[in-house]
């Protein structure tokens, strides 16, 4: 059953990300979201194929441990598309509802991966992207990126991870502080946070991460599966309790006002009118 076996990454023919197995480093894999003039925020096709290598490298026994970065060095990833969701979800909750399931999707193939998982964040972590972050199971910054969750502030809710790992992985009072505050998080305060393992300089980066690949790969590989699915029981409880209630509410909230004023005003480039949202649902 050579499927089972994994697929050299070319024949995977992505358009929206890059999956590499590494020679330089035998063990490893990576998948880089690579739509950089967007800041890697991810559209559906994107998502679709984040499941297809994350399912790949699950499945390759060759592969010890699995990188998600983002392309360039402005952005990790910035969430959902908002020019798509613009076009394709607002005022349209099935669209939105069949969108969510790839989220899903592309989260359950990535936390259930059977082995070890590290983001390289090496750019700005917003809404989504922050959500894949904490999806991984440790995580290597810059010292000079940001995260930030955005949900509150453009018409939406965090609840594709945010809402149900943040007060698992900060405390109750600051979950509650970035999801409706909505400010940035500096790496160093990411790191004394719990948020990230390491902030390094920028040029330590991938030096700093492949130092972090080595060790993981230098263990067990059953012995660490099953220690992953363990550690995984109260994010999957959280998840799993909640988050395709989350997909049909976040799907019926796209004939609101709110998501419609939130997300214009994101890709019009101005404010969001907050006083206007107030006066027109009374």
């Amino acid at each position: 059953m050579s499927y089972l076996t994994g697929r050299n990454p070319a024949e995977l023919e992505f358009q929206h990300v890059i999956y590499e197995k590494h020679a330089r480093q035998t063990g490893r894999a990576t998948v880089t979201l690579n739509r950089p003039e967007v800041y890697n925020a991810f559209n559906y096709e994107m998502l679709m194929e984040m499941s297809a290598a994350f399912l790949d490298a699950s499945h390759d026994d060759s592969v010890a441990v699995v990188v998600l970065t983002g392309a360039g060095d402005k952005a990790f990833c910035t969430g959902a598309d908002l020019k798509e969701q613009h076009e394709h979800c607002v005022g349209n909750p099935q669209t939105y509802w069949k969108w969510m399931g790839a989220f899903i999707e592309a989260h359950d193939r990535l936390r259930n991966i059977g082995k070890p998982t590290v983001a390289r964040l090496n750019g700005m972590t917003v809404g989504g992207g922050n959500e894949f972050n904490m999806a991984c199971d440790l995580a290597v910054a810059a010292d000079d990126i940001y995260i930030r969750q955005v949900g509150t502030a453009r018409g939406s809710v965090p609840a594709g991870g945010a809402t149900q790992w943040l007060p698992l992985i900060v405390g109750d009072r600051r979950a509650r502080e970035i999801l409706m505050l909505c400010e940035e998080i500096p790496a160093a305060r990411a790191l004394e946070w719990g948020l990230i393992n390491q902030a390094v300089p920028r040029a330590e980066l991938d030096a700093a991460v492949d130092a972090m690949c080595t060790k993981l790969i230098n263990k067990l590989p059953g012995c660490i599966r099953y220690t992953k699915l363990h550690l995984n029981f109260w994010k999957d409880l959280a998840w799993h309790g909640t988050v395709q209630h989350a997909r049909d509410w976040l799907a019926v909230n796209n004939l609101s006002y709110e998501v419609k004023e939130g997300i214009a005003a994101f890709n019009d480039k101005r404010p969001v009118d907050y006083d206007k949202i107030r006066r027109e649902t009374k």
